[in-house]
């Protein structure tokens, strides 16, 4: 594979980059890595310098190559899981938070909430962390 030579601005953005303000720690290595690699360093130079793989070093070149300077400084987006309750269900749980605990019991523990929920449509699998993150972000919520 050619050696990547960055132009001189790039080289003059990436030394302002890791000297100033607060960035990721991950966006500073990418930093560094780019800038050994146009002093010429090897893979696994850098690799062993900056304590990281050999692979990550590889991939941080091969998308300065691809898709450019501010691509490879960047972390691409994760998509993680989608959302399995909507506003309505969470509504629905936290109406039912609201509303006078069951008989002989002080108020809704999230065990007895999460019973409750299952027997309804829609909140068959709905398990106690579910029911805790969204009383969580409820109970912060200013709006």
């Amino acid at each position: 594979m050619k050696r990547i030579e960055l132009a001189e601005e790039e080289v003059k953005y990436l030394g302002e980059f890791t000297k100033k303000g607060q960035k990721s720690a991950r966006a500073l290595t990418r930093a560094h890595v780019l800038l050994l690699v146009h002093k010429g360093k090897k893979e696994t130079t850098i690799a062993e310098i900056l304590n990281i793989s050999r692979a990550t070093v590889s991939n941080i070149k091969k998308r300065y190559r691809e898709e450019g300077l501010q691509s490879a400084l960047t972390e691409k987006t994760r998509p993680g899981q989608p959302q399995k309750y909507t506003k309505r269900h969470e509504a629905e749980i936290i109406a039912q938070a609201c509303t006078k605990s069951p008989d002989g019991r002080k108020r809704w523990s999230l065990t007895l909430l999460t019973e409750e929920m299952r027997k309804r449509d829609g909140f068959e699998t709905i398990n106690r962390e579910s029911i805790r993150l969204i009383l969580k972000k409820a109970k912060q919520s200013r709006g």
